[in-house]
């Protein structure tokens, strides 16, 4: 998509409305003409929600979704490392802000463009995974949480110390064997399951012996729950939390180096004015009540 119209970019919106730019030549004039689109005000961004929300107003849901383009293009740009066209990530990334442009409710207290970060993310880190190999590297929470640190954490990519893997785990609070398995798979590479045409030895690549058994549907059913429980469900326990459990859990267990690290109880215990327990005891209550939205969204 290194090449794609600016029109690809913005995909169809609820009920199928397109919402499209102007044409553009090249992604830099796409950046630049989404940078132009004026900001909402708060009055304004709650009218059209409601609208939208109340009378399925498409034409609200759309300059909701054009007013917050270039919030998808920032986040978009701390993904680029990973070596796909930035032109996927900001499409990615649209998907998810349509995805939260339809779930929004102004009624929560809440501005858009902070219920749209987490759909945006989530969206953007799913295609990152199922792209950056052929093969997935990461699929549980640990697993991801390393697979988008563990790399800016290690800059100059040697093996890690047995001293430096301890550091890591405690810092993202993982298991140390969870940092060793993420490294191996960081330094494999794909391997092609058959052999290019002009390959003597053919006969020795996987192809020639890697069985062709069928999926396990009950797998894949489980991944795809799975899945939506990882975004979707995590999304709306967290909206079920007041607004102080939800910054520590936030703070606590879904911010990455991105986003300025997780805190320490002891960091929110001095935001919030009040002993590190409490905090503890606050968070606490919040996992479990996310834990139970999760079991009943599942």
């Amino acid at each position: 998509m290194s090449d794609a119209r600016s029109t690809a970019l913005v995909p169809a919106g609820a009920g199928g409305a397109v919402m499209a730019l102007p044409p553009i030549g090249n992604l830099d004039a796409y950046i630049s003409a989404v940078n132009r689109l004026p900001m909402l005000t708060l009055e304004r961004e709650q009218a059209l929600a409601r609208s939208f929300h109340d009378d399925g107003d498409l034409s609200a849901a759309r300059e909701l979704v054009m007013s917050h383009l270039r919030l998808v293009v920032s986040i978009s740009r701390k993904y680029l490392g990973y070596g796909l066209p930035h032109a996927d990530l900001i499409q990615e990334g649209n998907i998810g802000l349509m995805k939260a442009v339809k779930r929004f409710d102004p009624d929560r207290g809440v501005r858009l463009v902070s219920f749209a970060l987490h759909w945006i993310k989530a969206e953007i880190h799913e295609f990152v995974l199922k792209n950056w190999r052929m093969v997935k590297v990461a699929t549980t929470k640990a697993q991801r949480k390393l697979f988008f640190n563990l790399r800016s954490m290690t800059p100059d990519a040697h093996t890690l110390t047995p001293d430096e893997v301890e550091t890591i785990a405690e810092h993202l609070n993982v298991r140390e064997k969870d940092v060793i398995e993420m490294e191996t798979r960081f330094g494999g590479r794909d391997v092609a399951l058959e052999p290019d045409s002009d390959d003597s030895e053919g006969g020795y690549a996987p192809i020639s012996y890697l069985s062709a058994a069928d999926a396990d549907p009950t797998t894949i059913i489980e991944q795809r729950q799975f899945d939506r429980l990882q975004g979707e469900g995590i999304a709306l326990a967290l909206e079920a939390l007041d607004p102080r459990s939800r910054r520590i859990v936030e703070t606590r267990w879904l911010r990455d180096e991105d986003d300025g690290g997780t805190l320490t109880l002891h960091e929110l215990a001095g935001e919030f004015g009040v002993s590190a327990e409490r905090i503890r005891q606050i968070e606490a209550k919040a996992l479990e009540k996310m834990k139970a939205s999760l079991e009943q969204y599942a």
